[in-house]
């Protein structure tokens, strides 16, 4: 008797421990989002949505045609899904005391929904994704609202920025974090008028003008009462904040001056714009580069969309720059030997996503060797912004056609992601587009454009 009550009181101390030990997780799981408003048809788990009242980690959200809620999270982070959608709250883990140990894994499977980064997730931005079933999202300490069906994904930002890139390769569904590297593509709220689209099977999102219909905000409006609403509706209220500091780069009278190479790409490129370039001019380069976002109170330099209708092939583009290919102007490159460079014209910026701050930066030491044996090439320079200068270098492969792939900032012989091409033009041109993270979480990043010419 007295064995089978030992055995009874060691079970009952067993399932005792276990609850025990099950409360915090469940607990931490529900304290961490809890639903602060709903409207219409709303369920969580297949149930009607209550006010305040908490979600564990894996729950789904389904809204009706009328349906809207609102979750507020344990780091002040704010979700809402519209109308018609159908979303998931995979994980919601936040470690105050360490944020490297935060985990936030959101996922909307169809329709509308918006995203504002918590203080746990702005503190720990390596550890969150937002997936929809075509692409990874991962923020820079962002506001971003999202339209997906199965096949299609669109984001807009509200503030902040974002990268996005679609499932392939090192990028998985599974995964977390952000997917990055050269099939991943940013947008940030003060590329006033563009959202990123990317479609299932598609390697790169691509950047598109906002137009009726293409918006999640025009899919799915917001509710008049929605924080931000009047922002997220037009977003239109970003604006570009020059630096606090003038960099000697800004003079347009020295050297490298910002308006100073504007005006040497309109010389250059006669119809890479359609402002006052000849829009009906032949081209004259085979490489077409230039700046296709206002910057500093100047307007692009470069317009996309005519590169399009002009039939040239696009060899890059990041944030701020790209680059085009004129039309039948490929060229083999050789198979064996190799070409040294010199930098002829360049761009770039930094910008500090915290501070909403850009500044001009100017390149130097700059090398660019292809080896064409291999069909590989290496590059790097020295950017300058102001005090600061940061040394970037990258490598990656040359195709037959003479298409430039730079491997990601995450290998250990590079730190800067590069796209871009070489021609046979005078001998030997080239040209590449680079962005590159300064600092671990990518708060501050810097955006260039290279010009290049055979030595």
């Amino acid at each position: 008797m007295k064995s089978k009550t030992e055995n009874l009181l060691g079970q009952l101390v067993r399932w005792t421990l276990a609850f025990m030990l099950a409360i915090p997780a469940m607990a931490f799981a529900e304290d961490a989002v809890k639903v602060s408003q709903v409207w219409g048809k709303v369920e969580i788990n297949g149930k009607p949505a209550i006010i305040d009242s908490a979600v564990a980690e894996g729950a789904s959200i389904k809204t009706g045609a009328d349906g809207y809620i609102y979750f507020k999270t344990i780091d002040d982070g704010l979700l809402i899904v519209r109308p018609n959608s159908e979303a998931r709250i995979v994980n919601y883990h936040v470690d105050k005391q360490n944020p490297a140990n935060t985990r936030v894994k959101l996922e909307l499977i169809s329709g509308v929904a918006r995203s504002v980064s918590g203080n746990a997730v702005k503190q720990a931005r390596q550890n969150f994704r937002f997936n929809t079933p075509v692409a990874a999202i991962g923020v820079r300490g962002t506001d971003f609202t999202v339209f997906t069906d199965k096949d299609t994904t669109r984001v807009v930002v509200v503030d902040g920025g974002i990268v996005v890139s679609g499932f392939s390769g090192s990028c998985s569904p599974q995964g977390a974090g952000p997917c990055e590297g050269v099939a991943a593509a940013e947008l940030f709220a003060r590329q006033q008028g563009v959202l990123l689209q990317i479609n299932k099977g598609q390697n790169k999102p691509q950047l598109l003008q906002s137009a009726p219909g293409l918006t999640p905000d025009t899919i799915a409006p917001p509710r008049a009462d929605e924080p931000g609403s009047k922002t997220a509706a037009n977003n239109s209220s970003a604006t570009l904040v020059a630096p606090a500091a003038t960099d000697p780069n800004l003079d347009p009278s020295k050297v490298g001056g910002v308006k100073q190479t504007l005006a040497s790409n309109a010389n250059k490129t006669p119809n890479n714009t359609g402002v006052g370039n000849g829009n009906n001019a032949a081209l004259t380069n085979t490489i077409i580069w230039g700046r296709w976002f206002e910057l500093f109170g100047q307007k692009a330099d470069f317009d996309i969309t005519k590169q399009d209708q002009n039939g040239a092939s696009a060899r890059g583009t990041n944030a701020y720059f790209a680059i085009f290919q004129a039309k039948n102007t490929e060229w083999q490159v050789p198979t064996t030997g190799s070409m040294g460079f010199a930098l002829k014209d360049s761009q770039a910026v930094v910008v500090d996503n915290i501070k909403s701050l850009e500044s001009a930066a100017k390149l130097e030491n700059a090398k660019l060797q292809l080896d064409f044996a291999k069909a590989t090439f290496t590059t790097g320079f020295d950017v300058i912004s102001g005090s600061e200068k940061f040394t970037l270098k990258g490598e990656g492969t040359v195709t037959s056609t003479g298409i430039l792939y730079g491997t990601n900032q995450y290998v250990p012989a590079a730190n800067m992601a590069i796209q871009g091409v070489v021609t046979n033009e005078k001998g030997g041109t080239a040209a590449y587009i680079f962005q590159s993270k300064l600092n671990e979480d990518g708060t501050r990043m810097v955006y260039g454009v290279t010009n290049w010419g055979k030595q």
